[in-house]
């Protein structure tokens, strides 16, 4: 190839046979240029040694090249506020936007805040991700005004219908239904519930439709007198724990809406003499990296929060591009490990 100067998009263009914006699509990673088309373009500019000049590309499309993470503070035991389920989520959102050429400003949130004006206002960034909402009906209202500012967002959470913006999220419903055939199975008949199971926390309350509608297929269900509210927090499992035991009523099970509750009310009964699983089984949700050192390690249900992470900056992206994106549930998977293996005896 013989190019004298410095290699431009149209020679890239012209050795490749396409446009000059089909080149300009393929090297920002646009999902519009299909893959054959993506490798052969991204060939010629390396062979070329052809540069992305990032800040005539931004301003040609009146884009910063930034996207935004606005990650939401939630209620810890140490001073990290960060839930350690969003930690592996946002290496692969990091990964995805490096693939994708994209810059990325990660910024730590409280909900009482006024994110949503800042960022829908400043230009900042291109668009925004955003991980971790707390009460789900006050945090409506915040991506209602994103989306009247005309603020392209994904957001990490329940996917319902209706709902201002694009979510990516767990299939609750079908993981906590796991959960429940899973304590079915191994012969558990009274089944307590630890969290918020609200419109005001959505996954959770999913995930008790799922686990009571695969336990009526066995014959019973979730007795809402065994259920406490929690937040994911171990502290928060904790003292759910604590509540249950008080009120002195039978259960041979715990299916709780997060590991982080569901550790801490693993320490709460092993601290009233209960053995775990042979007196009480327990059941968390997320897979966190503490859910395998737990002890018994918990059985939990895997959320793909490497998959999530690549999603969420695809959709993001193709909104930002002005291209069709879609809402997107992922499957959930049982693991099971020491909380839950053994029934109880008859």
């Amino acid at each position: 190839m013989n190019i004298r100067g410095k290699a431009t998009s149209l020679d890239i263009a012209h050795l490749a046979g396409v446009s000059q914006p089909t080149v300009s699509r393929a090297l920002r990673g646009s999902p519009m240029v299909n893959e054959e088309t993506r490798r052969r373009i991204l060939a010629i500019a390396e062979q070329l040694n052809y540069k992305v000049d990032k800040n005539a590309s931004n301003l040609r499309a009146q884009q910063s090249g930034t996207l935004a993470l606005l990650l939401f503070e939630d209620p810890t035991s140490d001073e990290s506020h960060i839930n350690p389920f969003f930690l592996p989520m946002l290496g692969s959102i990091t990964r995805a936007c490096a693939r994708r050429g994209k810059d990325l400003l990660i910024s730590f949130q409280q909900l009482s805040n006024d994110w949503h004006a800042d960022y829908g206002d400043s230009h900042k960034a291109d668009g925004l991700i955003l991980l971790g909402y707390g009460d789900y009906l006050a945090y409506q209202g915040k991506l209602a005004t994103l989306m009247s500012q005309g603020t392209p967002f994904v957001r990490w959470g329940a996917v319902l219908p209706g709902q201002p913006g694009l979510s990516i999220g767990c299939d609750n419903i079908g993981g906590g239904r796991q959960a429940g055939a899973h304590l079915a199975r191994t012969g558990r008949r009274r089944v307590a519930f630890l969290g918020d199971a609200s419109s005001h926390y959505p996954e959770f309350l999913e995930r008790y439709e799922g686990c009571d509608a695969a336990l009526r297929e066995a014959g019973y269900g979730l007795d809402r007198a065994l259920q406490v509210d929690a937040e994911s927090s171990e502290d928060s499992g904790y003292a759910a724990a604590q509540v249950l035991l008080a009120r002195g009523l039978p259960f041979d099970a715990v299916f709780a809406a997060s590991d982080l509750i569901a550790i801490g009310a693993m320490h709460a009964l092993a601290g009233q003499g209960l053995r775990i699983p042979e007196d009480v089984a327990v059941v968390g949700f997320d897979d966190i990296p503490a859910a395998r050192i737990a002890t018994p390690a918990l059985t939990t249900i895997n959320q793909n929060t490497t998959l999530a992470g690549e999603l969420l900056v695809e959709r993001l992206v193709a909104l930002v591009e002005g291209t069709a994106a879609d809402s997107e549930r992922l499957p959930a998977t049982l693991v099971v490990r020491g909380s839950s293996c053994e029934a109880p005896p008859d």
